[in-house]
């Protein structure tokens, strides 16, 4: 944060790198909106996953709702979920469709932006290793979006993209 402090806007979330956090990836909103997943959705991220735990009890609300078939997109974006990525995917493929979205923003400020190409490299190949498929995520292309033309980084960014199976455009 600058000196001085700064303003959270709506929508923003609060990243606390090196910190423990105890708290379920399921909120209770998330299970009651679980019921509209299952009768209308082809797939759910699963959004701060920490552990493999995490991933049981989304399997087991989906099974809870007859939805067992809904794919599973675990959200790569802190610490914790980078270190436990083998136990999780091992989790996941219990499911019939699974894939991993590596949430490069929040991963950046989780572990450090000098370690981010080294993690999601390590991810992309977790995920080859497992043929699980891979969503790069988060500001690709933004600037473009934004200006209509794309930064030198940005150009780069999109061509290491290519190795994962979907890049997603914000």
């Amino acid at each position: 944060v600058r000196p001085g402090g700064a303003k959270l806007k709506a929508g923003k979330g609060i990243n606390l790198p090196d910190t423990a956090l105890r708290l379920d990836a399921l909120t209770a909103k998330d299970v009651e909106d679980l019921g509209f997943v299952a009768e209308h959705a082809d797939m759910v991220n699963l959004s701060f996953v920490r552990h493999p735990a995490d991933v049981e009890r989304l399997q087991a609300e989906l099974e809870r709702r007859d939805a067992s078939d809904v794919g599973i997109v675990l959200k790569i974006e802190n610490v914790a979920a980078f270190e436990n990525l083998p136990e999780l995917l091992l989790t996941a493929m219990r499911s019939r469709r699974v894939g991993v979205m590596i949430a490069r923003g929040d991963l950046a400020v989780e572990v450090g932006f000098e370690r981010l190409a080294e993690v999601q490299e390590e991810i992309l190949w977790a995920c080859e290793a497992a043929h699980v498929p891979v969503v790069w995520a988060t500001q690709v292309l933004d600037t473009l979006a934004r200006t209509g033309q794309p930064s030198r980084a940005e150009i780069t960014d999109a061509a290491m993209s290519e190795r994962a199976e979907c890049v997603m455009l914000n």
